[in-house]
């Protein structure tokens, strides 16, 4: 199966862009002949975060649904229309074996166009709450791969294989590198680390909370790792300009999120999808904040499955302002806390998602080619 052709659909944010990618390095490893080509939104992240990968990508004109403003829908529906008709004209020139989705606007009109040109097609859904795109498409996909149990609430239980959610590779390696991790982001090797996430694009809620009780979160003898997202960084860099010289490290984004992992004794987060399972593998403590500009606020559901099993600590975004430092703090202090969370996250983790994605791909080609 040497000549196998693959297109991977989906994008918007490192969520979904990061597990694309872990399938598709795993594709290749498994199939150096392979050829992958990807299909995004064309102003979205996966337009540059794709190709410095190393791998090809089209974009398509698509964008996401204005639930505020039917009117600017208009244009919405006559992007979708654009972008059928562009994946159709992909789909045709690249022949693939298979389109595999893995969320975002994009994955919608390339799995709908495939399935449509009797190309098999597979999606992953990353969320415990399937979102709108993803339960339209089942009903004409091969195989549904999914993070949480319970999915049958919303796909046929015939096609649903539990696989968890694909991580970056060098993150599964970031357990044993603290002492290495503290001194890349300068910090004392006999401080309790406080990470503080807000996803790819950044949180404003995290990032105002945290502001709010720095200096609470200083006084208590903790370091902290920051990273803020882009579009928030220039007002956290000039708020810490009163702060010079503390064990606070803060930038736009992480280069190096193994090392962050390595050192954090606790980690506050959005509830994406991607993150949780990071999380699980690698048995960290968390306070989850759920974004609540999420479609069916799947963030809270994704939160909640954890909560539920006392493995995870949530604050509602719009009480982090008043709790997310205290509530943080009443953890850091406590490690027998600490040591219970961590332990009942690790009970979640699914090791070797992509390889385990990748089984489900090869299954459905080698059926079609028998």
């Amino acid at each position: 199966m040497k000549q196998v052709r693959i297109i991977i659909s989906g994008g918007g944010t490192g969520g979904h862009i990061f597990p694309a990618v872990s399938i598709a390095n795993t594709i290749k490893k498994r199939f150096p002949e392979a050829e992958i080509l990807f299909v995004g939104a064309e102003d979205r992240m996966e337009m540059e975060k794709v190709p410095a990968a190393g791998y090809k990508i089209i974009g398509l004109p698509v964008s996401g649904f204005d639930r505020s403003n039917l009117f600017r829908n208009i244009k919405v529906i006559a992007r979708l229309l654009k972008s059928i008709s562009l994946a159709k004209k992909t789909i045709r020139n690249f022949n693939p074996d298979i389109a595999v989705g893995v969320g975002g606007y994009a994955s919608g009109p390339t799995l709908w166009s495939a399935a449509s040109l009797g190309i098999p097609t597979l999606i992953q859904e990353q969320n415990s709450y399937a979102g709108v795109t993803n339960k339209l498409l089942a009903k004409k996909v091969k195989k549904i791969c999914v993070a949480y149990d319970g999915m049958e609430r919303f796909f046929p239980k015939d096609r649903i294989v539990l696989t968890g959610n694909p991580i970056r590779e060098d993150l599964a390696e970031a357990k044993d590198k603290r002492e290495e991790a503290l001194a890349h982001f300068g910090l004392a090797k006999d401080k309790r680390t406080i990470l503080i996430v807000g996803g790819s694009l950044g949180a404003r809620t995290i990032n105002q909370s945290i502001q709010a009780g720095l200096e609470k979160l200083l006084a208590e003898d903790v370091q902290v790792i920051w990273q803020t997202g882009k579009y928030y960084y220039p007002k956290a860099d000039a708020f810490l300009k009163a702060f010079p010289d503390k064990p606070i490290w803060c930038s736009a984004f992480i280069n190096r999120m193994d090392y962050a992992y390595a050192a954090a004794d606790l980690v506050i987060s959005r509830a994406g999808a991607s993150s949780i399972s990071e999380l699980c593998l690698l048995k960290k403590p968390v306070v989850l904040i759920p974004s609540p500009n999420v479609a069916e606020d799947h963030q809270t559901k994704n939160a909640m499955a954890l909560v539920d099993k006392k493995a995870a600590v949530m604050v509602k975004d719009i009480e982090a302002n008043a709790k997310l430092i205290d509530v943080a703090l009443d953890l850091i202090r406590d490690q027998s806390k600490l040591q219970t969370l961590s332990k009942n996250i690790s009970l979640l983790a699914q090791p070797n998602s992509a390889e385990r994605i990748v089984d489900e791909i090869v299954k459905i080609i080698d059926k079609v080619k028998e």
